[in-house]
């Protein structure tokens, strides 16, 4: 059995609609679910640990579709925490959203992964390699690089 954590207004999405996604997490990991204090995930070890990751990815606001993207292939779950003051969380965030959303949708589409940012974290789902041009492509960002600069990076990187 696994314990995970996530914010209780989480729950709610995990859940779903008259308990649709809970269901759906249940039949693709082969796992039970119950949700009270903690989430408890009952399973052998290995549908367990994947269960938790999709939770946990629910939990960094992910939706539901989006977390079930941990099951396929080689993706992974990666939490970048940001430090700061709220001022300062809330400017970081603001450069990696971009205007209109527009720098997060460009990450999105040029690294091809998927990217939450909720309480103090951003958090991304692709394979090793995406996952990891995305963070640098956030770091960049959150220690100030022009947003110019970071396309061309990526698009240097994505293109070869």
């Amino acid at each position: 059995m696994i314990l995970v954590s996530i914010p209780q207004e989480r729950k709610a999405v995990l859940i779903g609609k008259d308990g649709q996604a809970k269901v759906q997490i249940e039949k693709k990991t082969g796992t039970r679910i119950r949700i009270s204090e903690e989430v408890e995930i009952k399973g052998d070890w290995e549908t367990e640990t994947k269960a938790a990751e999709v939770i946990k990815a629910i939990g960094r606001g992910f939706a539901p579709t989006k977390a079930l993207r941990l099951l396929q292939g080689e993706n992974i779950l990666d939490v970048i925490s940001l430090k700061g003051s709220p001022n300062t969380i809330k400017r970081l965030m603001s450069r990696v959203i971009g205007t209109g959303g527009k720098a997060k949708k460009n990450i999105e589409k040029l690294c091809q992964v998927s990217i939450s940012i909720y309480g103090k974290t951003v958090s991304i789902i692709g394979n090793q390699k995406q996952v990891q041009l995305a963070r640098t492509a956030i770091e960049m960002l959150i220690s100030g690089r022009m947003h110019s600069y970071v396309w061309r990076h990526l698009e240097k990187e994505v293109t070869g």
